[in-house]
């Protein structure tokens, strides 16, 4: 098998396509939520503090000095910093949620899948099921 077969053998897969589609639209949705945050957030938390432009907040460890060029200006910009950081836990509550939705359906088909099951035994059998169920619980310490 060439190279050029077997790489386009992997790039088929649905797992390499699938990690594309999740790269692209997560930068798509980082910029939706960088955009939130410095144009709707932040403006709104600032107007609320009294007209603070937090984008701007800085030490300045240096000053800048114009007679000099090459004295440039030093500073450490907790604002851009508080910005990003709100990003960060934007992005990251909606992936939590997402998770969270995910884990939800797949509960769901699980219960689906174990009631369809269930459906299909004989009475002995889901009996025996229940004994099994009852002392893999007990085995691992549960509460039955």
């Amino acid at each position: 098998m060439s190279i050029v077969s077997e790489f386009r053998e992997f790039i088929a897969r649905g797992n390499v396509i699938d990690l594309a589609v999740g790269v692209i639209i997560g930068a798509a949705f980082n910029n939706i939520v960088k955009s939130l945050v410095d144009q709707v957030l932040m403006p709104t938390i600032g107007y609320l503090a009294g007209g603070v432009d937090f984008s701007r907040y800085q030490w300045v460890l240096r000053e800048e000095d114009p007679a000099t060029p090459a004295v440039e200006l030093v500073s450490i910009q907790y604002g851009a910093f508080l910005n990003t950081v709100i990003q960060f836990l934007i992005v990251a509550w909606a992936v939590f949620m997402l998770v969270k939705l995910i884990n939800f359906i797949r509960r769901e088909q699980d219960k689906q899948a174990e009631a369809e099951a269930q459906a299909g035994l004989t009475h002995t059998d889901a009996l025996l099921t229940e004994i099994r169920d009852l002392l893999k619980a007990q085995q691992e310490g549960r509460p039955v």
